[in-house]
């Protein structure tokens, strides 16, 4: 029991807390070239969105029994849950794997990437709204608004081109996309209140299991399919199975030690690295002006600051 209260309090510590969710942020920024990559690879046409499904199925079934595994070999015995459990896996799993990827592939199949991230941006808010008003963990204050305004406008100024915000608002696009914003921040309060009860890791592996193989029977009647193309594409879904493994993990033990808004305000994180990663791997925005990205990553640098100093 002392051993897991120093755990606690180390991961309640303002350096752990920004080295880890700033890991996890690296991690699903990354996503955004693999996945990409990923469907070239796989044969996946832009406007397949049941193959799409497929693809992250596999993923997340995947990372599922990655977690599980590994987990299993650190413990020294099979990683179970607990009969009390399956409910709480099942909630969190139809809202942080299920209903948020459904909603954010169908909506990206019909909005630019450029919307994409900065409606991805606004789970931060919704997260610290539902938080705050709906479960009442934390209060929500003028000062964590503010620093949210700001990590928001980083979002938006790292992917202003000029042409990415035009075309208008469609509720299958940009609508569904706030859908899924809405799912994900609903599963990360769930995590903070079922990790008091059971370990978060746990139950990170067990609604990938679970989400994965619901998205890969929805893909499947759907007509989705799969053509590997040869073993660097089995490296690449090896490899996003353990982002998924890694980062929601370690998002787990952060949310289960801290507010949520001091851990979810990080999350502004991942479409900079995102738009700086796909600009690297896939030749994206090679035009962006260094001081635009600098500017970006000041502001959501100082929104997450405010923040933490807030909730601190």
């Amino acid at each position: 029991m002392k051993q897991n209260n120093n755990n606690h309090h180390f991961l309640q510590r303002t350096v752990a807390v920004c080295f880890l969710a700033m890991v996890c942020c690296l991690l699903w920024g990354s996503a955004f070239p693999c996945i990409k990559i990923g469907y070239e690879m796989f044969q996946i046409d832009a406007a397949d969105t049941a193959s799409q499904i497929l693809f992250a199925g596999v993923r997340f079934t995947l990372a599922g029994i990655l977690v599980i595994l590994i987990y299993s070999l650190a413990k020294k015995q099979l990683l179970i849950p607990k009969k009390s459990s399956w409910i709480m896996i099942g909630k969190v799993s139809a809202f942080q794997t299920v209903l948020q990827y459904l909603f954010f592939y169908m909506g990206l199949a019909h909005t630019t990437g450029v919307k994409g991230s900065i409606i991805e941006a606004a789970n931060v808010f919704i997260a610290i709204l539902i938080a705050s008003f709906a479960f009442h963990q934390e209060r929500f204050t003028q000062v964590k608004a503010i620093g949210c305004v700001i990590g928001f406008l980083g979002v938006v100024l790292v992917n202003l081109t000029g042409e990415g915000l035009s075309g208008g608002i469609r509720f299958d696009g940009e609508g569904f996309l706030l859908i899924a914003c809405v799912a994900y921040a609903i599963s990360s309060v769930l995590i903070k209140i079922y990790s008091q009860r059971e370990d978060p890791v746990v139950i990170s592996g067990y609604q990938f299991l679970t989400g994965g193989i619901v998205m890969i029977v929805i893909a499947l009647a759907a007509g989705g399919k799969l053509q590997a193309g040869g073993p660097a594409s089995l490296i690449l879904m090896l490899y996003m199975a353990m982002i998924s493994a890694v980062a929601y993990s370690a998002w787990g033990l952060l949310l289960k030690c801290n507010p949520v808004s001091r851990v979810t305000v990080y999350s502004f994180m991942t479409p900079v690295f995102g738009v700086v990663l796909s600009a690297v791997f896939l030749g994206e925005s090679t035009d962006m002006p260094v001081l635009q990205t600098l500017s970006a990553l000041a502001l959501v640098c100082t929104g997450v600051y405010i923040v933490n100093r807030e909730a601190g």
